[in-house]
């Protein structure tokens, strides 16, 4: 074939029906094997595996749960992350929201909530619309309290303390990071201590221990710690975190606490 296509080249400087019949024979001519073996680009890979609503607020808004990373993948940790429990506690919410919009995470089954109240985020309240504390108002070691604390007519009262039990039962994570500000610490009064001392270290916070002065009635990490067999464990940031250290610092701070980090889906996330 390419002796035949060089001597129809050379015909064609003589005659004029040589370049149609070249044009003709090079139809015929076998495609490369680089031509042949190549398959359509590739889509982009997804950060979102997985988007879904857990419940709505008492005002109708809803509670968004992003799945992330590979849930598929043997072996891998389910982890759940969530912040603004209150309302005027939305700082780390940026953490979430860059994970969610960032490239994809490989190494770890993740469970996002950026905004737990939202009727409290949009209000600039701690408590949701019907002036509960969400973080009082859980089943287990639930006290009637009022004020800053109040705590509902009764335990699991609220719609976003339904819809978030419900969640963790269905998804029942190893691990839950809930995110607060503003007394800047990992909490130590919990139920896996050695998970404690390695947020702190990762996330570069102090440890301290959260207990309320006393009990903590009716908290989410109280009930989750009681009921299932994971971890929960309450981190505070300052009551004025930097954009930078949410944004582009603690994101992958997080991650690197689970083993796992963002980048090309499949990948190995711990290398050599």
């Amino acid at each position: 074939m390419a002796r035949l296509m060089a001597r129809l080249s050379r015909l064609s400087r003589t005659s004029r029906l040589a370049p149609a019949l070249l044009l003709a024979v090079s139809a015929l001519a076998p495609v490369s094997s680089a031509t042949a073996d190549a398959g359509p680009v590739s889509e982009k890979p997804r950060t979102v595996v997985k988007r879904t609503v857990i419940g709505t607020s008492v005002q109708g808004r809803d509670i968004v749960a992003f799945r992330l990373g590979e849930p598929e993948r043997p072996r891998v940790k389910t982890v759940v992350l969530l912040a603004a429990m209150h309302g005027n506690e939305a700082a780390p919410s940026q953490i979430l929201r860059t994970l969610v919009k960032g490239r994809p995470i490989i190494g770890l089954d993740l469970w996002v909530v950026p905004t737990y109240n939202p009727d409290g985020v949009v209000a600039g309240t701690r408590k949701n619309a019907n002036g509960v504390d969400l973080n009082r108002n859980f089943p287990y070691d639930w006290a009637d309290l009022d004020g800053s604390y109040e705590s509902g007519r009764r335990p699991a009262s609220e719609p976003e303390t339904k819809a978030m039990m419900a969640f963790l039962d269905q998804v029942n994570p190893s691990a839950i990071l809930s995110f607060h500000q503003p007394l800047t610490g990992v909490d130590t009064d919990t139920k896996n201590p050695r998970l404690a001392r390695r947020v702190a270290r990762k996330l570069n916070l102090p440890r301290r221990t959260l207990d309320c002065g006393g009990t903590c009635h009716g908290t989410m990490t109280g009930w989750f710690n009681h009921t299932h067999k994971g971890a929960a464990l309450t981190v505070e940031y300052g009551s004025r975190p930097s954009r930078h250290r949410m944004r582009k610092v603690a994101p992958d701070q997080v991650l690197s606490v689970f083993g796992a980090v963002r980048g090309r889906v499949g990948a190995n996330p711990y290398p050599g």
